[in-house]
């Protein structure tokens, strides 16, 4: 008798567990917005990765906080010498008393639009050797 209580036992608490099961439908979301997941997730999971990279670039340049005097002082004429030759370049091609004037100008592998539209003026920048291509818009007063 006692054999058939433990075996019944068991049962009678499967059973009566069992009827109050349900079952709902599992769909999958990607996280990545790469694969289709929320574009909000990019920067969290940006941050993420770099937090958790622990390498480091040995090709990496010194900071400018790690320069001596001397390397800052020559970083800053050079940075100087190069401002006074794009500036009279751009004098020579430009007469600045009018202001820019439409035309196509090229600048060894620039090449530079400039256009007046609704907007203002348009400067259109290709750099042929990579194609990559910027614009820069003037607006009017």
């Amino acid at each position: 008798m006692l054999k058939k209580i433990t075996t019944l036992l068991p049962l009678l608490f499967a059973f009566c567990f069992c009827t109050d099961l349900s079952a709902q439908q599992f769909t999958y979301k990607p996280i990545n917005p790469a694969f289709g997941g929320d574009t909000f997730n990019y920067q969290w999971m940006l941050q993420s990765a770099e937090a958790q990279n622990k390498f480091t670039d040995p090709n990496a340049s010194r900071g400018r906080e790690d320069q001596s005097d001397l390397d800052s002082f020559a970083d800053g004429l050079n940075r100087q010498l190069l401002s006074q030759l794009s500036r009279s370049l751009l004098q020579s091609q430009f007469d600045f008393n009018e202001g820019l004037q439409p035309g196509t100008f090229s600048f060894g592998n620039l090449e530079v639009e400039v256009l007046q539209s609704l907007d203002g003026l348009v400067v259109n920048i290709l750099d042929t050797s990579t194609g990559d291509t910027t614009q820069v818009v003037i607006p009017n007063n």
